[in-house]
Order: structure tokens, then C-alpha cells, then sequence
């Protein structure tokens, strides 16, 4: 069936014109079910997997409702993980940029409460945060709530997961009586229809069974303690990806393997809740505009995050919930694009093994080790290198002043630099490696309209 374009909608042309310039032009099965669903003012339980286009679907709803003129709070989003609030928030900016001075703020812990205070205090038309942090600015009033008109509960089985029933429904508590509530959930588990029927009233349903085996190919391959380490290395090697995410099930195992990789030459990242907040950052971003082609990680970024053209998975480490695994292998094969999972097994892990064969009724290919070939022993190393230049938004910083400075000064050419991530103090541009010389190796600053900008190698 032919996908649905956002014309069909009943949206502002200036939001129209700004989803083509987005290179938005048909709608997701999601987004063509919600949108009107939203746009009608009607509660909404939706079911879809993480990577649907659920934020474009909400993200359009909110905006279609906004005031810009009004700085009170108007629609808070409540996300299980930093991350994903970070992402949201930075999808909804993009798609806010046809009105002007819409501001979004977001809260969560890791981050400094006194900034987030003063960005409140400055007035917020959309809140994007975490549970616990939103509490913690109810309780110290630095929040206003009163003004809410539609409430956004994102990923709402991984918050439920996390222990956020409480807190979920304390925060109902301080919000107007009349409001709407849109509800975003990959799985539709016991205790989410508990949430609905405890905060929602009569709310319309979607659910999205997005059938992704003929794009995902999963195998699993048998291997013993000693050559475990050697059989992810041959895998590597043999298909080579530029973005591939391997799961271990403890932060040592993670910060143990990574080392291992780094030290046989591969470019390689360890990722996992005990860093600190804005290094995680930073290796979400790095990963995505492949400066990091491995990220080697916890179940934490099973969930949470929405990262593109990931093209392997590798389970180093069985998880013991078999319900992980498939949020696991989900970073992959999404929108339409092809991937592959491997999961290597002993004997051990052999029976978690067996209860993810039962959980998703379908056989897993065994892959031969011996059967893989490559052509080149070198290790993988990133496409990409990423400057960290300080400054951003607030000093009105585009990114067309940074590449147009960037080919004037460095020499480069516009296909030289790749994803430029612009925050509010400081941005993120990736330069190809191949174009990375010592000239650009030793600059320590750059002009940049008029201003004297810091630059730091990644």
C-alpha cells in the first residue's frame, strides 16, 4: 500500500514546507494512523517499535496545537532515559524551526538543576524530561504545570520497566484535569493497560506490527571461553561495518572488552550508565556521525535511543531476559534499512539461548565461523572525525557558517565534512579522515562570523 503524504494532512503550509525540507515526504504507518488521531484532540495508546517515526507523529501533533505567543508550559513529554529525552527534544527543534523562538527545554538528572531552573524561569512552551527530575522540579516549584494541554508518555513500556509507575501517575496528579495524553509503548504489557485505564479515559488505539525479518538477518554462532574474544574479531573483520553495537551483560565485561578491541587497533567505545552525562553524549553523537564505528555497551542502549544505519548487532554476552534481545537486535535492520545480528553462545549460555528461540517462535541460523572470509586483516577504523567546537545556537551559529568557514580556512570541500550537530553552546561538525591533515590536526581556533571559536579533536 502506497504511504500517505504529510499534504494530506490538516497542517500549516510553514509546517509542511519545513517536514519536505526535512526530507519528510510520505508518512510511517504510525504517523498516517496518530496524526489525526492527535490533531482531533483524542487520548492515544499506540503501539510501535522504537525507530517508527513516533516522534514525528506526536512532534507535529504538538506543534499544531501550539500557541507560540504563550510561554506558559505546554506539552511536557516524559522519556525513561536522558538520552531519548536529548533526542526528542532535538527531533522536535528540528521540527519546530517554520515558527519562530519556540523553546524547548529539557530536565533530567545527571544535569545541572539550577540551569534547568533558570531555562523554566525564562518561560518554555514544550518540556522534555525524565520522571524523577520532572519530581524533583515539582517539589522545589520551579516548575509550572498548570497550563499543560497535552501530555506525551514516550517509550512508556521501558519507563514502566524502570520502576516510574509511581511517579507517572504522581505527575498526572499536578496537571489540569482536562488535558490530553498521547501514550507510546513498544510493548503492550499487564502494566501498561494498568497505567492507561489509571490516567487515560476512553483513548483511541493503534498498534503498528511492523513485520522487519525479511530486512533483519539473525544467525548464531558456538563458541567456547577461549576463542570468543578471536570469533567476534573474525566477524568483525568479515563484515566490516561502519556502525556496529556489541552487547555485553555487565559494565566490566563492556570496559574489559573495549580495551581488548582498542588494543588489537580498532576504533572502539565503551558505553554505559556510570559515565558521566555528557561524555554519554558525546559517544551517542560520535557514534551516529560515525566517528565511532563500535560501541561496545550494557542493555542501556537496547532502549532509549533512536540511531540510524546501524548495520550489525553483535550479542557478545546471551542476555538473560529474552524480551532484551529483542530490543537488542531492534537497533538494527530499522525503516526500511537491511542488518544483521550475531549472538555468540557456549554451553552456559545455552538455556537463555533456548528461552529467546521460544519467545520469538522462529529458528536463528547457524553461522559457520569457518565459513567467513575477509579480504583485509586491518582493524576497523571510523570514516569520521569529529571537532567539538565551542560554540552554538546561542551564538547564532548555522551550519552553513561553519562549512562555508571550513572551506575557506581549512581548504576542505563541502563533501569533506559530514553531520554537523549544533547545540545551544557548542557544536559537533565530522570531518572524513581521509581529509583530516596536519593543518586541521593543530588548529586551535577559528573565525567563525567574527567570533574566535575553540575547537577540540575527539
Amino acid at each position: 500500500m502506497p504511504q500517505k503524504s504529510f499534504s494530506t494532512l490538516n497542517i500549516s503550509d510553514k509546517l509542511l514546507k519545513n517536514l519536505d525540507s526535512l526530507s519528510f515526504t510520505s508518512m510511517t504507518p504510525i504517523q498516517e494512523q496518530a496524526i489525526p488521531i492527535i490533531i482531533q484532540g483524542e487520548d492515544l495508546v499506540a503501539k510501535s517499535k522504537t525507530g517508527s517515526g513516533k516522534t514525528i507523529a506526536f512532534g507535529i501533533g504538538l506543534l499544531h496545537n501550539l500557541d507560540v505567543k504563550d510561554f506558559n508550559i505546554q506539552f511536557l513529554v516524559i522519556c525513561p532515559t536522558r538520552e531519548l529525552s536529548e533526542q526528542v527534544a532535538s527531533e522536535l527543534r528540528k521540527l519546530a524551526r517554520s515558527e519562530h523562538n519556540v523553546k524547548i527545554v529539557t530536565i533530567y538528572g545527571g544535569d545541572s538543576f539550577a540551569n534547568q531552573k533558570r531555562s523554566l524561569e525564562k518561560g518554555a512552551h514544550i518540556v522534555v524530561g525524565t520522571p524523577g527530575r520532572i519530581i524533583d522540579h515539582i517539589g522545589k516549584e520551579s516548575i509550572d504545570l498548570s497550563h499543560i494541554k497535552i501530555l506525551v508518555l514516550d517509550e512508556a513500556d521501558r519507563m514502566l520497566d524502570m520502576g516510574f509507575f509511581d511517579d507517572i501517575s504522581y505527575i498526572k496528579t499536578k496537571l489540569p484535569s482536562k488535558l490530553q495524553t498521547l501514550l507510546f509503548s513498544a510493548t503492550y504489557p499487564e502494566n501498561i493497560k494498568k497505567l492507561v485505564s489509571s490516567i487515560m479515559k476512553t483513548p483511541k488505539t493503534v498498534t503498528i506490527e511492523e513485520d522487519n525479518e525479511k530486512f533483519l538477518k539473525q544467525f548464531i554462532c558456538k563458541v567456547d571461553k577461549n576463542n570468543k574474544y578471536e570469533t567476534l574479531k573474525t566477524v568483525l573483520l568479515s563484515y566490516r561495518p561502519d556502525s556496529a553495537i556489541i552487547f555485553c551483560n555487565t559494565k566490566l565485561e563492556v570496559e574489559e572488552l573495549t580495551h581488548r578491541l582498542y588494543s588489537d587497533g580498532f576504533d572502539s567505545e565503551f558505553f554505559h550508565g556510570g559515565l558521566e552525562q555528557n561524555i554519554r553524549n558525546e559517544m551517542l553523537l560520535m557514534f551516529a556521525n560515525k566517528s565511532i564505528p563500535i560501541l561496545v555497551t550494557t542493555n542501556l542502549a537496547a532502549r532509549g535511543i533512536d540511531i540510524k544505519n546501524i548495520s550489525l548487532v553483535i550479542n557478545y554476552d546471551i542476555p538473560h531476559d529474552p524480551e532484551v534481545y529483542l530490543h537488542r537486535v531492534g537497533r538494527t535492520a530499522r525503516a526500511g534499512d537491511e542488518g544483521v545480528s550475531i549472538s555468540l553462545y557456549d554451553d552456559f549460555s545455552l538455556k537463555y539461548l533456548n528461552a529467546v528461540k521460544e519467545l520469538i517462535k522462529t529458528d536463528i541460523d547457524e553461522l559457520d565461523i569457518k565459513e567467513l572470509t575477509y579480504n583485509s586483516k586491518s582493524p576497523i577504523q571510523a570514516k569520521y572525525i569529529t571537532l567539538h567546537l565551542l560554540a552554538g545556537k546561542k551564538d547564532k551559529i548555522r551550519a552553513g557558517d561553519i562549512v562555508g568557514t571550513f572551506i575557506k580556512t581549512l581548504g576542505l570541500d563541502k563533501d569533506s565534512v559530514g553531520d554537523i550537530d549544533i547545540l545551544q553552546k557548542d557544536s559537533y561538525v565530522a570531518i572524513k579522515r581521509e581529509c583530516f591533515d596536519k593543518k586541521i590536526s593543530k588548529i586551535k581556533e577559528i573565525n567563525i562570523k567574527g567570533k574566535r571559536v575553540r575547537i577540540f579533536i575527539l
